[in-house]
């Protein structure tokens, strides 16, 4: 369809993700698309592949270059009629929701994507609006670091001011753990592309579970639709291993929480979108860790859907051309996530993912034979598989993942630790290649 053009309105999608993340929202946005009459437009970085069968027109440029993502965009809108934007991936939401709210389409707000896309504008809007949060600061060096850990008091969070994923998140007990967890948090910040790049925040810890929720905004009325309980993996890394959603879960009967996730919401100017908004659930009450002005990753939504029937795709669609989005369940169930990690740094030879389990939903590797995969802090996301499966109840989904996880077969080789002064590498090879 690349290079096909007509006076349809447009839908314009910046950036498509990965295949194995993305196209199962792709498929019911397009299908969305052609029952009302809309183009769809994407500008991406990569050469197309799988893309091609659900967009009408596909535009190749560095969209991770602000000045050329703006002017491929705007190449776009002045021939096109752009009635509607969409932004998934994480290092574009920032440029995606700016150039909404300059085309005038439904969109974050200016206010809102910044709010939602910077860290210490999050934190420092949420706690003068006085919702529960932690003692944090941004700082600049080890020694502003030190300063400001000894005020807000230990143990401390030290994170990339605009990162994903839990990059670069690191737990410092106290002053000897704290250097180089600021260390780790900035390299890792160095990946931003962004306006945010090499900015670390030193911030107090909460403990308490980790959940996450993914909600539509329509004209600022916050709709939750699922909720996911996080699984971390190894202290003193956040880094997620997998996620649980019940669509029975109490928590979005919660009107504490939700209170709290409308009113935030509202404070950092969010007005039209999805939003997934990480929350601990402390003793003192819900504490919102950061507002993300996306869709969940790691297949969160994939789970949302599965559980509760809710098409995440047919959500984002109808908010984003200015509806108001219908997030009633239509089914009860619970769905899962396990993430197949390797126990150290290694080099994936061949992986290999069941095709029938009890409840299995999906199964798919996440990295290539020959790429090397790292753990914190030399790497991140060091993910060789998933499994997803479904289950009547949480105890009958943890169970059918334990046995689904089980039958993925791994070949791996050893590999020496990385240079000490390295940057660490996101994993190379993770099937959304251009050939």
């Amino acid at each position: 369809m690349s290079g096909h053009e007509n006076r349809n309105d447009v839908l314009l999608v910046i950036g498509s993700g990965l295949k194995v993340y993305r196209e199962y929202l792709v498929a019911p946005i397009r299908r969305r698309a052609t029952a009302v009459g809309l183009d769809m437009v994407l500008i991406n970085n990569l050469v197309p592949t799988w893309q091609r069968e659900y967009f009408d027109e596909i535009v190749v440029a560095n969209v991770f270059d602000t000045g050329t993502l703006n002017a491929a965009a705007q190449e776009v809108a002045d021939r096109r009629n752009v009635v509607a934007m969409m932004c998934w991936d994480e290092p574009l939401v920032l440029d995606a929701g700016l150039l909404a709210a300059e085309f005038g389409v439904p969109g974050l707000s200016a206010d809102g994507v910044r709010g939602c896309r910077d860290k210490e504008r999050t934190r420092a809007e949420l706690t003068a609006a006085g919702l529960h949060q932690p003692g944090f600061a941004l700082v600049t060096g080890v020694d502003e670091a030190l300063t400001e850990a000894e005020r807000i008091g230990y143990p401390v969070v030290v994170k990339p001011r605009a990162m994903g994923a839990s990059i670069g998140v690191v737990f410092a007990e106290d002053a000897a753990e704290l250097a180089g967890a600021y260390r780790i948090a900035y390299a890792a910040s160095l990946v931003d592309p962004g306006p945010y790049r090499a900015s670390v925040i030193v911030e107090e810890f909460a403990p308490g579970p980790e959940i996450s929720i993914d909600g539509a905004l329509h004209k600022g009325e916050y709709l939750p639709m699922f909720v996911a309980r996080k699984h971390s993996g190894d202290h003193p890394y956040f880094e997620e291993t997998g996620h649980v959603v019940d669509a029975a879960d109490p928590l979005l009967a919660d009107h504490g929480l939700m209170a709290a996730l409308a009113r935030a919401h509202e404070v950092l100017g969010i007005e039209d979108g999805i939003t997934h908004s990480e929350v601990r659930l402390t003793d003192r009450g819900p504490l919102i860790i950061e507002v993300n002005g996306r869709l969940g990753g790691d297949l969160i939504p994939l789970l949302g859907r599965t559980a509760t029937g809710i098409e995440p795709g047919e959500v984002l669609f109808d908010v984003s051309t200015g509806r108001r989005p219908d997030v009633t369940p239509a089914k009860r169930t619970v769905a899962g996530i396990r993430f197949g990690i390797p126990e150290r740094d290694c080099l994936l030879r061949a992986v290999r993912v069941p095709e029938h389990a009890p409840g299995l939903v999906a199964a798919a590797p996440m990295a290539e034979p020959g790429t090397t995969l790292r753990l914190p802090p030399g790497g991140y996301l060091a993910r060789h598989s998933f499994v997803v499966c479904e289950g009547a109840d949480t105890t009958e989904c943890a169970a059918r993942l334990d046995a689904a996880a089980a039958l993925v077969e791994l070949d791996t080789e050893s590999v020496g630790p990385p240079e000490a002064d390295a940057p660490f590498a996101m994993p190379a090879g993770l099937l959304d290649h251009d050939t």
